[in-house]
């Protein structure tokens, strides 16, 4: 499947803001948004005034981004999010956040969410005592998730567990000791911690 490769740091500073795409590298002083908090390119440092448009699409930007999700899959979730009940905004974000990759992501066994996306597709993470290799899994609540046995001393999940804990969300109960996770319930807004107004991303699909 198709999906970005280029430079990551470069999507922060576009952004400005921190996806955290790199991983433990955002929170230390080798951040590019640290070091340049402007955007890339020839005309970065430059003024410039954005359009209605433009302050909408940043703000879908960012949340593709963030999830490492290219165009055609975003829009197709956005469709499910219409389609839902409730808030489409928050629907949107709701179902970002229960992809597989991401909840293994909160839960601290990847310390990113291409690095949990790429744990995913080796075969290292269980659903429900089920081998899953799909990101974009849909996680429900009441699903347990697992590294399979012989995963647990796989050097870089074993790495990311011994971390400093990074806080759960409140939807997600998480074992280290067990490398074990139960999703308590769906994510609420209130939990999902990227900085972004989903409202302005509704407005510009609905043109």
């Amino acid at each position: 499947m198709a999906r970005y490769t280029d430079a990551k740091c470069r999507l922060c500073r576009r952004e400005g803001l921190k996806l955290f795409l790199k991983g433990e590298r955002c929170n230390t002083e080798k951040c590019a948004l640290e070091r340049r908090a402007y955007p890339p390119g020839q005309h970065g440092q430059g003024r410039f005034k954005r359009s209605d448009y433009g302050v909408q699409l940043r703000e879908k930007q960012k949340v593709r981004r963030a999830y490492g999700l290219l165009e055609k899959q975003f829009r197709l979730y956005f469709k499910k999010a219409e389609r839902m009940k409730g808030v489409t905004g928050e629907n949107l974000l709701s179902l970002l956040e229960s992809r597989l990759d991401n909840v293994v992501y909160r839960t601290g066994f990847a310390a990113s969410r291409s690095e949990a996306r790429q744990v995913v597709r080796h075969r290292h993470i269980m659903v429900d005592g089920r081998i899953v290799n799909i990101p974009s899994f849909q996680v429900k609540p009441g699903s347990v998730i697992s590294l399979r046995d012989k995963s647990k001393n796989h050097g870089r999940v074993t790495v990311c567990a011994e971390a400093p804990l990074r806080e759960p969300p409140q939807w997600l109960e998480v074992d280290r000791k067990e490398f074990k996770a139960t999703m308590v319930s769906g994510p609420a807004r209130e939990d999902i911690d990227l900085q972004v107004q989903e409202s302005l991303i509704v407005e510009l699909y609905s043109k």
